[in-house]
């Protein structure tokens, strides 16, 4: 008889759970102490390093998760061809400039485009990209990198350190990147030579090279192209920007979406597969449905493909669906500026703001949804109830008892009574409401719509806006109710940093800052409860300030928050996506080929 391959995947999987406790056996005023300077070296971490600097950022439950545990079989296909993709959700892809990206859907397909120092892999973490090897001096307060020799831009520009730094100050430049918040931890960078650079932190940082330097969810240091830049100005290089990746982009006109090609001299002779690839927004559900079922497009990136589909194309004998877990959440978001909901100051006690009227009606609403029904009837099951942007992916840093302890959690008799003691009885007298969504997500917020109406009799009419259109009306504070989120947060810092900040890059960046003083919310203590957790050494005492802020954003309703989603990736069958590509929340097409 031969070995059952259970056996073996279950061994692997004991073997792996022992060490992911041994690596939670660390001192957490010190995470780096007794790893050696060899294992915390490059191109690609030691396992026990891996698993130790996981722990520290909280990251071991979503290993659990991941796909790929053990060792990878990678499909073969064959070179070369034209593959067509739908990005689902948007008419237009507005920028694939690194420093203003502020959408999956666009780093989705920058990195393909561009390289960074690292890239995550599918265990979730960063292996050397454009430095070929690191080491680490022992208090984890300086990296050095030696970089690839021989690598070219797409103008045929070479790449050096000088490419590094470059990038480095226009990232840190908030006057010219959205991404400054990640590199505050950064001190300095240093050009050692043509192919060496140096980073100085100012502490300590597990989710160094992934928050910072891995290309895609990172952003801050995917490498641009100065001569590129200067030439064609920031607008024309978001539109077809230079790098080092496996593509190059051979056109981008707006609503009609992205041509690229293989890039020759990429630096793996290897990669990619395909000769070309195009890819064509499709704002609306059943044509995304129609393009992949027909065969017309092969495989589906950018927003998640609208929730009625997943099962007609599970059963579909045509199409591979891939759903792991998702790293994001998605809010209802209230405009505070807007009244009945408004609510110019957050900076109270809860049981003093729990007695304004405009705080009321959006507590009344986010109560009044039982997210484990809205999760069945929108999402047919799949997703997680929320109750702040912290997602269950973070592992360590997840409060899996907050639904019990929010002050949104579902009681319908309290949102009843919330709303009446606002002055709307049974909603009587309360105006109707504009909920604001994309064409692919109407089928949620008509239940959303219906959910409100059913528990507080309140009544929404939903405003259809094409993708890029509705993040500039959120950007603005031009809306009343309006449904986004976020994804690719694999660290507290993507969840606090880059949303719940009264400075963090979505709130509100493009609104009346004469009239209106913050975006959707502001609160001094969560900005300063997450300054403490993102120097702080202590994991507990991280993960206690963590779950602090997340809590008062919860509490204080920032937004209803409603779900963390899985990641889900269709294409059709003929289609050869290896295991090693299949990274939560990216669309990596390198490896990518046609059986």
């Amino acid at each position: 008889m031969g070995k059952d391959p259970n056996d073996t995947d279950a061994a692997k999987r004991r073997t792996l759970e022992r060490e992911i406790e041994e690596a939670k056996e660390f001192d957490p005023e010190d995470p780096l102490f007794g790893l050696t300077v060899e294992e915390l070296s490059g191109p690609r971490l030691s396992r026990r390093a891996v698993l130790r600097l996981m722990a520290a950022a909280g990251a071991l439950s979503a290993l659990r998760f991941a796909p790929g545990l053990g060792d990878v079989a990678y499909a073969q296909g064959t070179a070369g061809g034209h593959l067509k993709a739908g990005w689902a959700g948007t008419g237009e892809i507005q920028t694939l400039d690194p420093a203003q990206i502020n959408q999956v859907l666009e780093f989705q397909i920058a990195s393909n485009v561009l390289s960074g120092l690292t890239h995550i892999n599918p265990k979730l973490v960063a292996e050397g990209d454009l430095a070929e090897t690191w080491t680490v001096t022992p208090d984890g307060l300086h990296y050095t990198f030696k970089l690839r020799q021989g690598v070219t831009f797409h103008n045929g520009d070479p790449f050096t350190a000088d490419d590094v730094l470059y990038t480095f100050n226009r990232s840190k430049n908030p006057d010219l990147s959205i991404q400054s918040s990640v590199l505050a931890g950064v001190d300095n960078v240093v050009k050692v030579d043509d192919h060496t650079v140096r980073f100085d932190l100012k502490a300590p940082q597990a989710s160094f090279l992934v928050k910072v330097l891995e290309r895609s969810s990172g952003r801050a240091m995917a490498i641009v192209n100065k001569r590129a830049i200067e030439e064609m100005g920031a607008s024309a290089y978001g539109l077809m920007p230079v790098g080092t990746g496996p593509f190059k982009v051979t056109a981008h006109q707006l609503g009609q979406g992205v041509e690229l090609e293989k890039f020759a001299d990429y630096y793996d002779p290897s990669r990619p597969k395909l000769d070309k690839v195009t890819i064509t927004p499709i704002v609306e559900p059943e044509p995304l449905a129609a393009a992949i079922e027909a065969g017309d497009i092969q495989i589906i990136g950018g927003n998640p493909p609208a929730a009625e589909l997943i099962d007609r194309f599970v059963a579909n004998p045509d199409l591979v669906v891939s759903q792991i877990p998702g790293p994001g959440f998605q809010s209802l978001w209230l405009n505070p500026w807007k009244d009945p909901m408004r609510v110019p100051d957050f900076d109270k006690p809860f049981s003093e703001l729990v007695k304004e009227k405009g705080f009321m009606v959006r507590l009344a609403i986010a109560k009044a949804f039982d997210r484990a029904d809205l999760i069945k009837r929108a999402l047919f099951g799949r997703g997680v109830p929320a109750f702040g942007s912290i997602n269950p992916a973070m592992g360590y840093f997840y409060d899996d008892a907050i639904d019990g302890t929010s002050e949104q959690r579902f009681d319908v008799a309290a949102a009843q009574k919330l709303l009446a003691d606002a002055g709307f009885p049974g909603g009587k007298g309360f105006p109707t409401m504009k909920l604001t969504i994309t064409p692919a997500g109407r089928r949620e917020g008509q239940i959303i719509a219906d959910i409100l109406k059913r528990n507080l009799g309140i009544t929404v009419e939903l405003d259809a806006k094409d993708f890029p259109v509705l993040i500039e009306e959120f950007d603005a504070n031009n809306y009343d109710m309006l449904r986004v989120g976020s994804g690719g947060d694999y660290d507290p810092d993507d969840g606090l940093v880059d949303w719940m900040l009264t400075t963090s890059k979505f709130n509100g960046p493009k609104r009346d800052k004469a009239t209106e003083a913050f975006g959707y919310f502001s609160d001094k203590e969560v900005d300063s409860l997450t300054a403490q957790e993102r120097v702080e050494p202590d994991l507990a005492k991280r993960k206690a300030l963590v779950q602090q802020a997340n809590k008062i954003t919860s509490d204080k309703v920032a937004s209803a928050f409603l779900y963390h989603p899985l990641d889900i990736l269709v294409y059709r069958k003929e289609i050869v996506y290896p295991a090693e590509s299949r990274i939560p929340g990216l669309v990596d097409l390198d490896r990518v080929s046609f059986a």
